[in-house]
């Protein structure tokens, strides 16, 4: 064991190598680029792209749902009824609200 240590002591020792070193060192860790920072950004990218196609699609459902409220005379109501609490003049409405919410 010892003399493997001081195989790689003689290896590190060299000025060449210990210029390497630490200049690997300081780009993985202390660069303004560094390995830690690159896979944040790497991460935020991937979650930023997630969140854009979750957006496009529901982009696409809000387009088809309004030219479904504008060709539909049923599909129109439904929507005011639910979302807006519209009423004939002989109904009432009664609005249950979850408490668990």
């Amino acid at each position: 064991m010892k003399e493997v240590l001081l195989k790689i002591w003689k290896v590190v020792r060299n000025k060449y190598v210990l210029a390497t070193i630490i200049f690997l060192l300081v780009l993985l860790f202390f660069d303004e680029y560094n390995l830690m920072d690159t896979r944040r950004v790497s991460k935020q990218v991937n979650a930023l792209k997630a969140e854009e196609k979750q957006l496009r699609d529901d982009m696409v459902a809000d387009s088809l749902r309004a030219v479904a409220l504008r060709n539909d005379l049923d599909a129109l109501e439904r929507y005011g009824r639910e979302n807006y609490y519209m009423k004939r003049s002989d109904e009432d409405i009664y609005v249950i609200k979850d408490k668990r919410k």
